[in-house]
């Protein structure tokens, strides 16, 4: 008999507990090549170039991309400079000294999606843009801080929100993290924004991401004509983090863990 994953109401697949060891690879192996591109981001280098390197990198790991064919996309990752707020596409276009970059990587390791983003810097960027950095970092740490069997999307989303704000600063509200696992999106949507002890309630074994978007300006954003790339409206600086994570009974694992610890960019930005 076929095995029938069993599910919350809304429609949310609760994962056995054999599947987070399998989660646990995909998101090492993309943790890993975030890793392995930290010395590939200075001023001069193309965004094409890194996206390559990238390829290269999901090659010799002998794993798939998720990205590249993914309706219709060509490129092993997204790349979003400044003002782009997320899916900015690889081009030929140099990085400038102090601009920052957030690279979203998804690789398919045995059937499993590992989805992780995080931000980079070409050179010391302005102490605005650290500061952007910094505070959209710790609101995702505090997000995820809250994730346990019984509390609620609510309170992710309310954390993410009142963090944010607390420091001038705005959460995008058009894009959100998202069920994961075999599937690259599924149920549920995870907003960065909410009201405490509302929306579905956390349970064992259920896997998402969680990705913040937080702007130096108003959250508002715009697609461009390319159909991928979103930017501020106001062309304020945009930054995002994002890992996978799981429930457990007590609280999460986090799958994409950085194995250098090099999470945080102020570990290894090129003067």
């Amino acid at each position: 008999m076929k095995f029938l994953q069993q599910k919350t109401r809304e429609g949310i697949i609760l994962h056995r507990q054999e599947d987070f060891s399998k989660m646990a690879r995909s998101g090492q192996v993309a943790a890993q090549i975030l890793d392995d591109i930290c010395d590939q981001v200075y001023p001069g280098k193309r965004t094409i170039e890194i996206d390559e390197f990238i390829e290269t990198k999901i090659k010799e790991y002998g794993v798939q991309s998720a990205t590249i064919g993914y309706r219709g996309y060509k490129h092993a990752s997204c790349i979003s400079v400044n003002h782009v707020v997320c899916h900015g596409i690889p081009s030929d276009k140099r990085l400038a000294k102090g601009d920052i970059l957030n690279i979203d990587v998804t690789v398919i390791v045995d059937g499993w999606h590992g989805d992780s983003s995080r931000m980079y810097v070409a050179g010391k960027p302005k102490a605005s843009a650290l500061n952007l950095i910094k505070v959209t970092y710790d609101a995702l740490m505090l997000g995820l801080e809250q994730i346990r069997p019984g509390n609620t999307f609510g309170d992710l989303g309310s954390a993410i929100q009142k963090y944010a704000q607390k420091h001038k600063m705005s959460i995008v509200r058009d894009f959100c993290g998202h069920g994961i696992g075999r599937v690259f999106h599924q149920e549920p949507n995870v907003l960065h924004f909410g009201v405490p002890r509302t929306g579905a309630v956390f349970q064992e074994g259920m896997f998402f991401t969680v990705e913040p978007m937080i702007n130096l300006g108003k959250p508002n954003t715009r697609l461009l004509a390319d159909g991928w790339t979103a930017v501020t409206q106001d062309r304020s600086l945009s930054a995002q983090f994002e890992h996978a994570v799981g429930v457990t009974s007590d609280g999460i694992e986090i799958f994409t863990e950085s194995p250098a610890g090099k999470y945080f960019p102020t570990n290894f930005i090129l003067e």
